[in-house]
């Protein structure tokens, strides 16, 4: 049987869709707890209500990105009067991708504890789905999140990811999906798996070579909805022969060429002259 300490802020993980997905624990915390700080107070209660759970309005604390660091000195103020506070996002693990990240650093600081209570996490439900991370083989994975909506930043990104030979697992809101789609098709024949509306009704995974996902997407306009989980799986290691273009040949349609041949030589560790000299080259055959 877990203490629970007071005062200490507890990262309640809450469903990523099926309400059936919610912990004993979490349960158990969210009673306990004097404040519940959220992102969202309305569906905050919402939730709460369907497991039962009432809490007055001076129960909930809103905390969500663009409050955080005020909400946080609030809440180590609550702290500091010895309660128990719980933190929940709209949806899964606080502090990954969502708000609370500030907040654990301001309560640390602070020299109070905080106490992780578990639960859904469409990252890990997405790799387990995917099947590209062996156990006892390669190095895992890498979870990198949002690309930037920016269409070069994401070009840039996803060249640095052409010679990982990790697992990647990205994430995209149903509005962007297309722009990703279409970064992602530079990857070629390289497999990804889509899991789109996880632990929900319309819940899709399918895995793909990265080319056609934004064929896919287009094919049918249902594809596009939701929220989304990609898997990247890992590149296959190449023999090292001569100068390796493909990050090159990624960043030139999107950058000036100098600028071009600087990133690949600081993602990939190539020599810059052999990437200029590679980059010409490929300059004067797409002009052919």
């Amino acid at each position: 049987m877990q203490h629970y300490p007071q005062p200490a802020l507890y990262l309640v993980a809450t469903p990523i869709g099926n309400l059936a997905d919610i912990t004993l624990r979490a349960l158990h915390v969210l009673q306990l707890a004097d404040t519940v700080a959220c992102e969202d107070t309305r569906h905050t209660q919402a939730l709460l209500r369907a497991y039962g759970i009432d809490r007055p309005g001076g129960g909930l604390l809103a905390l969500q990105q663009h409050n955080e660091q005020e909400a946080a000195e609030t809440v180590v103020t609550r702290l500091r009067a010895g309660q128990r506070v719980a933190y929940v996002s709209d949806a899964g693990t606080p502090a990954i991708s969502d708000p609370g990240a500030r907040l654990v650093a301001t309560v640390r600081a602070a020299g109070i504890g905080v106490v992780a209570i578990p639960g859904a996490s469409s990252v890990t439900a997405a790799l387990s789905v995917a099947g590209c991370v062996e156990h006892g083989q390669g190095d895992g994975f890498v979870f990198v999140g949002f690309l930037s909506a920016k269409a070069g930043e994401r070009a840039a990104s996803v060249a640095a990811l052409a010679c990982e030979q990790r697992a990647v697992v990205l994430l995209e809101a149903p509005h962007r999906i297309g722009d990703l789609a279409q970064a992602l098709a530079a990857l070629g024949e390289r497999p990804l798996t889509v899991a789109r509306e996880l632990t929900k009704q319309f819940e899709s995974v399918t895995t793909m070579p990265a080319a056609t996902f934004a064929p896919w997407l287009a094919a049918d306009s249902n594809r596009s909805r939701g929220e989304f989980v990609v898997v990247l799986h890992p590149a296959q290691a190449s023999a090292p022969q001569g100068v390796d273009t493909r990050v090159l040949a990624l960043l030139l349609p999107e950058l000036p060429l100098k600028s071009a041949v600087r990133l690949a030589a600081t993602i990939s560790g190539q020599p810059r002259n052999s990437l200029y000299a590679a980059a010409l080259e490929l300059k004067e055959q797409g002009t052919k």
